[in-house]
């Protein structure tokens, strides 16, 4: 018997979706590009990852973020799955999350996450089909969830004045760190949290 085709997520990257090689400079404040557009930064003046999109093109890369469209997804609570509104009542903004309520007593109040919430069809379909989840996972209703920081790659000026490459990591706004990284990922943190049974929802 066939398997259910897994559906490509709205935020999974697709492989005719190039990361784009533009110059990246350093100034007394942080990094920039070269040939930097006022789009190339969030509200926060963080600088954002710049990648092609071609959703669609090509083969899907399921363990690949685009990260233009989770940043619209989390920005925007639109489902992770397909692209189209979150569910929300009056509960708050579906969100299904892989079990760790064995973290701290309270999860997942205060938790930090890069995913985007969900619709309940897709939630549905994804807490059956998606491998990471199956079996592991928890839906939750989030009454807030504020934008808190961002997920990317960590910049530091050399001696000569150029950019150098370091890691990668959680970078929350208003640091001056925020001013020395290239997102790849929005993060909002979760409070008012309410466990909830998809079968029971409507």
């Amino acid at each position: 018997m066939t398997a259910p085709a897994l559906p490509v997520p709205y935020i999974a990257a697709w492989s005719a979706e190039q990361t784009s090689q533009r110059r990246i400079m350093c100034r007394t404040d942080g990094i920039a590009y070269v040939d930097e557009q006022p789009d190339d930064r969030d509200q926060h003046g963080v600088l954002w990852n710049d990648r092609a999109r071609a959703r669609g093109v090509g083969r899907p890369c399921f363990g690949e973020v685009h990260p233009g469209r989770q940043r619209e997804a989390m920005a925007h609570l639109l489902c992770q799955v397909c692209g189209a509104s979150a569910d929300r009542d009056d509960r708050g903004t579906l969100w299904l999350l892989e079990d760790s309520r064995a973290d701290w007593s309270g999860w997942p109040d205060g938790l930090m996450t890069t995913h985007p919430p969900v619709c309940l069809p897709c939630a549905r379909q994804a807490g059956a089909l998606c491998p990471h989840l199956r079996g592991r996972y928890v839906a939750v209703r989030i009454r807030e969830s504020d934008p808190c920081a961002v997920f990317g790659r960590l910049w530091a000026p050399t001696a000569r004045g150029t950019p150098q490459r370091l890691g990668k990591g959680v970078v929350p706004y208003g640091t001056r760190a925020a001013r020395w990284v290239t997102a790849g990922q929005l993060i909002r943190s979760l409070h008012g949290c309410t466990f909830v049974d998809l079968d029971d929802a409507r």
